[in-house]
Parts: C-alpha cells; structure tokens; sequence
C-alpha cells in the first residue's frame, strides 16, 4: 500500500504541476528572487526551530533586526547566524526598533557594517522602519521620508515598512524606495490585510507607472489563507514572522505560508470569476433531458 506523501513531496508535485512556486523571479534592486516570501528569526522558541521553519517556508531572504536581535543568545553563548546559511539565505537588516529619521539611518549603517565581508549577502540593502510608538508600532510617515531620503543617498537599496496610505507609498516610490512594504494590519496581530481596497489601489498606481515595481505586504497576516488573499491582490510578495513562529506548529505553518504564496500569486495571474449576486449554472440549460 502506497504511503501518503510527506509535506516536500506534496510540494514538489504542485511545483511539477504549475512550473513551480519560485518559477517566475522577484527584482528587487540589484537582488533577483525565486521565492515571494520573506520570513523573520524573532520569537522562536529555539534556533533549531527557527532554522526547521526557515527550510520548510522556502524562502531565500531572512530579515533581522540590527538594534533589538541579539546575535548571541546570552544562554547558551551561540549565534543566531550559525542557524541561517550564507549559502542558502539572503540575510535583510531591518531597523525595528527605531522611532526616528536619525535612529534608523544610524541603525542601518551599523546592519551595512555588520554584513560587510560576512559573507552574506545584502549588505547595501535595508528594510527601513520607523515606529511611531511602542503600542501600536505603525510607521511614522514624516520621519519614514526623511530616512528613506538620507538612506537612499548613502547608496541603500531600500525595503520601505510604510501604512497602506497610497499617496505616502507613491511619495515613497518617488523618493527612490526599492520596494515598499504597506501593512496589512498592526506587527502581530494576525488580522490580515484590513484595508483590500487601499491595497489594490497602490498596486494599480505604483505599478501603472513600472509594472515591475515591488509591493511587498509587511505585517498582519495571520494564517495561510491571509497570504493566499494578500497575494490575490497584486502584490509581489508577503513578509511575515509571527504567524509562523506563535503557531501550534510552526514548521507545519511555515510550509503552509510557502504553498499559500504560491497560491495567491497563480490565482491573481489566472484572474478570478467576477462576483454575482444570483447563481450562474456550471452547465448550460439548453438540450437539457426531460422527463
């Protein structure tokens, strides 16, 4: 009797069946990408679950938080880094954490000087985050533009954590933003993307300008079929942290969250069915048996 095939089994037959879920590359800046998702290395309960997760999400960029993420765990005295391949991972320094302009171009100097000759890749790239305040940790506009000015004059190819505004992202874009990272609903709360319409807006205007340009969701999503949505709308792509790591089973959510992105993105390039507001017959009525 034939076994029920394993996780990666199930997911090489879907990547077989439709060219593969990191078939079609991500640009962003000098860096091309196979997957369309990113993950981060907080709140795991080991770092071999962190590591487990990041294998079984599929993703090429790990993102890690230069001002809050302690290297080396004060416990067990062993590095967080010896957990993510330079070989297999993109590493993204982000500037969590940091509550204005000068903080985060600060922070970001010392992510750049920390990758540099590491053997890592990503140096010259920055997810740039401004909070506004510890409670809400939404990004503060004002001093978001001014870092991203400053950031991008310093030769930074810079990810932009921003609101889901849509005239602050395409002030952003303007400001030479490499990509930028609406939100889909406050860091942790696992509420999705609260604003679709607001989303499908950006992706419309940023993209009807450069159709290639990146739009990356940033926060909220809470579960697969949150990525599945997010994709569905446009966007390029969908980072995350706390959904995989709070899970009953991270590893599990992890390959989930992968197999969503792959999902989302085919269905947005399929095009879905308009909605209706009365039934549709499958078949037609006509030469139809009676009796």
């Amino acid at each position: 009797m034939k076994s029920s095939p394993s996780l990666a089994e199930a997911d090489s037959n879907l990547s077989a069946l439709a060219g593969g879920p990191e078939s079609e590359p991500l640009k962003m800046g000098s860096i091309e990408l196979r997957s369309r998702l990113i993950v981060g290395t907080g709140k795991y309960s080991s770092l071999e679950l962190m590591r487990d997760c990041h294998a079984a999400s599929g993703a090429q960029v790990v993102t890690v938080a230069v001002r809050r993420e302690r290297l080396v765990d004060k416990n067990s005295g062993r590095n967080i880094l010896d957990f993510i391949d330079p070989e297999k991972y993109i590493l993204l320094p982000n500037t969590a954490g940091c509550f204005d302009a000068d903080e985060v171009v600060r922070v970001a100097r010392l992510g750049r000087e920390m990758l540099t000759d590491s053997g890592y890749r990503g140096a010259n790239w920055v997810k740039l985050e401004c909070l506004g305040d510890t409670k809400t940790l939404l990004p503060e506009p004002i001093g978001t533009l001014k870092a991203l000015e400053t950031l991008v004059a310093d030769g930074f190819e810079v990810l932009v954590y921003c609101s889901d505004d849509v005239m602050l992202c395409k002030r952003l874009k303007e400001a030479g933003a490499t990509a930028v990272m609406p939100a889909g609903s406050p860091i942790g709360s696992g509420q999705g993307v609260l604003n679709a319409n607001a989303i499908r807006i950006i992706v419309e205007l940023l993209k009807g300008e450069d159709p290639l340009y990146p739009i990356i969701i940033d926060a909220g999503v809470g579960t697969a079929s949150d990525v599945a949505a997010a994709m569905e709308l446009g966007v390029d792509g969908v980072l995350l942290n706390t959904a995989i790591a709070g899970a009953k089973d991270p590893v599990r959510m992890a390959h989930a969250m992968r197999l969503a992105t792959h999902a989302g993105r085919l269905a947005f390039q399929a095009g879905r069915i308009p909605r209706k507001l009365y039934a549709t017959a499958s078949s037609p009525w006509e030469g139809r048996i009676n009796g």
